[in-house]
Order: structure tokens, then sequence, then C-alpha cells
């Protein structure tokens, strides 16, 4: 068992999970529901967290070290209504359609594509391009304006934000579906073409970069094909993020997106992560993101605000994690 340090915030976030474990399929396939009926009863009355998770039997996610970065919740300005110059976001378009490939052979099982009908065919939806070009002009799918296009694509990035409106309000927007085009991270094609040096890659470099050449800047923002869509969220407690992938807020510092093919969401794990502000504690699975694919590659959500902003567009670094998985699950896989 590694050192599971501090782990207070930890488990009163895994508490917040536990409502979603009980019932939940874990697609990893390590556990059953059912098996975390002890430790969330346990949880519910426990008094020291270290000694909670130390109940838990550890397993590394996958050999080898992965990839951690970090995410945040995006503050910008924008508008109920159209602005001056805005970038829309868009809600979830109706001709969006999501095909589990499974349904037509075992070989597929997981797989799956969007898209949009097209006279008797099924065709990739509208990438970034179209859509920046007026694809979905005059269908009233513009759920808000933000008023600087460059934070609205990172807004898409992270999946979810607070819109400071004109009358003071806040208003939260969440994820609510991408358009099935593949991810491209910006950041890696200035540093592979160049354009920023070591180091310089991060959310406000790239973002300098691309105010500095505009319409370079739009032409970067293309290459990055993958759209996202939006819903409001409800206010929910400011000292908390968003909800995840799992519909539980996200607590800062403490939530991480992971790929649900390897790890189960809702469980708990500790991260050792190194990189300029190593880091060792246990987190909690809560999210999923489209470009979180692996077995070792972990998203840690570090909050609101511009330390956050900072801290998460500043992350890259090698890490190990390990699961702490019932111990019935544990006895069914041998461990």
């Amino acid at each position: 068992m590694p050192d599971l340090g501090d782990a207070t915030a930890a488990l009163a976030a895994f508490r917040r999970s536990c409502g979603v474990l009980v019932k939940r399929t874990d697609l990893s396939g390590l556990t059953e529901a059912g098996d975390w009926a002890g430790p969330c009863a346990a949880a519910a009355t426990a008094t020291d967290a270290k000694a909670f998770f130390a109940t838990l039997v550890p397993v590394q996610v996958g050999p080898g070290t992965g990839l951690n970065t970090g995410y945040y919740e995006p503050e910008l300005a924008g508008s109920r209504t159209s602005l001056a110059g805005g970038t829309p976001l868009y809600r979830r378009p109706p001709d969006l359609i999501e095909v589990d490939l499974g349904a037509f052979g075992s070989a597929l099982t997981g797989k799956k594509i969007r898209g949009r009908v097209a006279g008797q065919g099924f065709v990739p939806y509208y990438d970034r391009a179209a859509i920046d070009a007026g694809a979905l002009n005059g269908r009233g799918l513009e759920l808000a304006w933000a008023a600087d296009p460059y934070e609205a694509f990172f807004l898409e990035i992270q999946g979810s934000g607070r819109l400071r409106l004109p009358d003071g309000t806040v208003m939260r927007v969440g994820y609510d579906g991408q358009n099935g085009r593949d991810y491209t991270g910006i950041g890696k094609l200035l540093r592979d073409r160049g354009l920023l040096g070591p180091g310089q890659a991060t959310m406000d470099g790239i973002i300098g970069w691309m105010k500095r050449s505009p319409d370079k800047g739009v032409a970067l923002m293309h290459e990055n094909r993958s759209k996202i869509f939006f819903r409001e969220l409800p206010p929910g407690d400011p000292a908390l993020g968003p909800p995840g992938a799992i519909g539980i807020a996200l607590t800062p510092q403490v939530s991480v997106a992971a790929d649900p093919r390897f790890v189960p969401l809702g469980a708990p794990l500790w991260l050792s992560s190194k990189g300029e502000a190593p880091f060792t504690r246990v987190m909690v699975a809560q999210d999923t993101g489209g470009a979180i694919k692996g077995a070792n590659r972990l998203d840690v959500f570090w909050g609101a605000g511009a330390d956050a902003r900072r801290i998460a567009g500043g992350m890259s670094a090698t890490g190990t994690a390990i699961l702490l998985l019932p111990p019935a699950s544990a006895a069914r896989l041998g461990l």
C-alpha cells in the first residue's frame, strides 16, 4: 500500500461517488456494482480517511508510467444574447446522432461513431471550420456567446466553465456532446512546427501566439476539427466544479478524468505525479475526456480561477496510478 498522505478531501469526494458506484456498470470489468456496498457503507461513517482507504486493495492501473495533464473550469466574459465579435456556444444539434457499433457485431463492442443522416447515407458531422462558416446558423442552437474567441476555444477543451454575464451573474455551462471528429492538440502543432519553444505551449502561450497572428490563429483552431456542444448547468456549489461524467460535482485537486475502459468511474486511486510541481495523493476518478485515452492517462481537475488556469495549462507530467479496489473485486480477480 502506498503512502496515502492526507486523504480527507478524497474521502468526501468518494462519498459523493457512492450513490453512482453501487448502481453503475463498470466498463473496465474490474468491479461489480455490489462490490462497492461495503466500502461505501464504511465510508459513510469513517472518521480517519487514511485508515479507510487502507482497507482497499491497491492495483496498478497499467504498466509503467503515463501522462498526467490538468484541466480547470474557465471563467470568461459572455452573454445570453448576441455579442458584437462574440463567439457562439452551441447546444447539441438534434441531428447529431451517436451510433453504437457494438450493436452490429461483437468485434465492434465499445466503439461508437457520431454523424448525421444525409439523403440515404450516414455522414460525418460538420467539423469546426464548417460550423464557424455557418453550418448551424439559423437553427436557434446558440446557448450563449463568449466575448473572446480564443477563450471560447479553450472552454471547449475544458468541457465546462462559468460565463460572467453583463448583469454580474454567472452562468455555468457544461459538456453536452461532441461532433465525432478527432481531437487535435494545437499546442503540439505549434511545438512541432517550431513556432513555440519548450515550455511555451501553455494555454496563455498559445493564446498569445494566436492573438499576435489572428488569421493564422483561426486556421490553427480549424486544424482541431473537434467541436463541443454545451448545456446550461445549475449554479451548484461555487467551491466545487461542474458535474463530471458520472454526474457528481468535481472536487478541485481531487477529481481526475480517466479512461473508463481501464479505470472504474467513481473509484479512488493513488496518483504519484512527477514534473515541475510533483505531488502524491489519493484522488477519485469522476470524469472522462475526449483526449484521455489509455490505462495511465489521467487529467487532474484544478478548480476555477487564475491559479487553477495557470497550473492546469502548464501541467504535463509523467505519473504512476494505483487503483484502490474493494476487497470483493480483488478476490474475484485473484489478487
